[in-house]
């Protein structure tokens, strides 16, 4: 499977500090927001990477993240030229997708639970199109999961409704088999001349080849659209790596953990996030090197 992050958008909520540079290159906290869905697929043992972003980001975006290799990946970089859409990914992506399955993640989204990457991992061979089923207390925000009476089959994915039929929603995280690629070249744009997922989704729900995969309760998931949501974002990282030692959303830590690079490679990196200097003065680097530390006495 290859991973798509989209990173794209002119992020106008955020404006005007979006103006002269991508939502997904700001901080949360001690890190690039990019980073966050990188290293969720890198959990999933999603190595191949394909990031699209917009004609006046995109170098932006490859000086940051360069060829992958460091990281024991493998990165490439497509434009999108207007944002029509998140379907549109697999348009502008198809040659990256060739006939591999492919996991699309949203470039504003944050992902952190325990087991998230085994649960991810067990999806990356879908029979067709597999979306993540999160409990909000908000529902009507989203697109919404109606389940069946099993309470486990999705009879249909609702955009935005009044009335909710259940209290899941789909955050964006979405697997598929080869044939999205057809899928979204065939699908109308909407009436905001956006080529719906959601439309998407229920091509797949009308085959019968949809799946939902409900995230534990416990997840922590971020929509890092709006200033309140970044500082929101912002602050619970940086409480959760003050308060535990962890190190959340970080390429670095997903590729070690996931066995893409080992210690001595892990090391380099802290030195190279320290840009070669004084590791203790990095707050970054430091997290780094007690990764090892505590796998050391473990």
């Amino acid at each position: 499977m290859k991973g798509i992050v989209l990173a794209g958008g002119r992020a106008t909520r955020l404006g005007p500090a979006s103006r002269a540079t991508s939502k997904q290159l700001m901080h949360v906290y001690d890190k690039p927001l990019i980073y966050y869905p990188i290293s969720t697929l890198i959990h999933a043992r999603v190595s191949e990477i394909l990031i699209i972003s917009s004609p006046d980001q995109i170098g932006a975006f490859q000086s940051l993240l360069g060829t992958g290799e460091e990281w024991g990946c493998s990165f490439e970089y497509a434009v999108q030229t207007e944002p029509r859409g998140l379907a549109d990914a697999f348009v502008v992506g198809a040659d990256f997708i060739g006939d591999d399955d492919v996991a699309l993640i949203l470039g504003d989204n944050v992902f952190y639970g325990g087991g998230l990457g085994e649960q991810l991992q067990r999806y990356t061979d879908p029979e067709g199109a597999v979306v993540f089923g999160l409990w909000v207390p908000d529902p009507e925000r989203y697109g919404v999961l109606e389940f069946a009476e099993d309470g486990t089959t999705v009879a249909a994915v609702h955009e935005k409704p009044a009335d909710p039929p259940s209290s899941f929603m789909v955050p964006g995280l979405y697997f598929y088999d080869n044939s999205v690629v057809e899928v979204a070249r065939e699908i109308e744009p909407s009436a905001r001349g956006e080529i719906e997922i959601t439309d998407v989704n229920n091509v797949y729900l009308r085959r019968g080849t949809l799946e939902v995969s409900k995230l534990p309760f416990a997840t922590d998931w971020f929509d890092v659209g709006t200033f309140d949501a970044l500082l929101d974002a912002q602050t619970w990282v940086a409480g959760q790596q003050r308060r535990k030692g962890l190190l959340i959303g970080s390429p670095e830590a997903a590729a070690h953990r996931e066995g893409y690079i080992d210690d001595e490679q892990l090391h380099a990196l802290a030195v190279a996030a320290a840009h070669g200097g004084d590791l203790t003065k990095s707050g970054y680097a430091e997290s780094l090197l007690r990764i090892l530390e505590f796998e050391g006495t473990h």
